[in-house]
C-alpha cells in the first residue's frame, strides 16, 4: 500500500525564496516566501497525483 504522506526537503534557493523537492516523488517547486511554498507544495501534490483518490493526506515540510 502507497505511503499516505509526502515529505519535502525545503532549501533555500540559490537565486532567492526557497526551494522545495519531494522524497520518492518527482514534485519540485519553488516561491518567493515560506507562505507561498506551502500553497505552492499543495498545488504541486494536487498536479502529481491529478486522481483525487490517489492524493496523500499528509504532507510534511522539512528544512535543511
Amino acid at each position: 500500500m502507497p505511503s499516505s504522506e509526502v515529505i519535502f526537503e525545503v532549501f533555500d534557493s540559490p537565486e532567492g525564496g526557497y526551494e522545495a523537492r519531494a522524497l520518492g516523488y518527482s514534485i519540485f517547486t519553488e516561491a518567493e516566501t515560506v507562505e507561498q511554498l506551502r500553497k505552492n507544495v499543495l498545488e504541486a501534490v494536487r498536479c502529481h497525483f491529478f486522481d483525487a483518490s490517489q492524493i496523500r493526506s499528509v504532507i510534511r515540510l522539512h528544512e535543511k
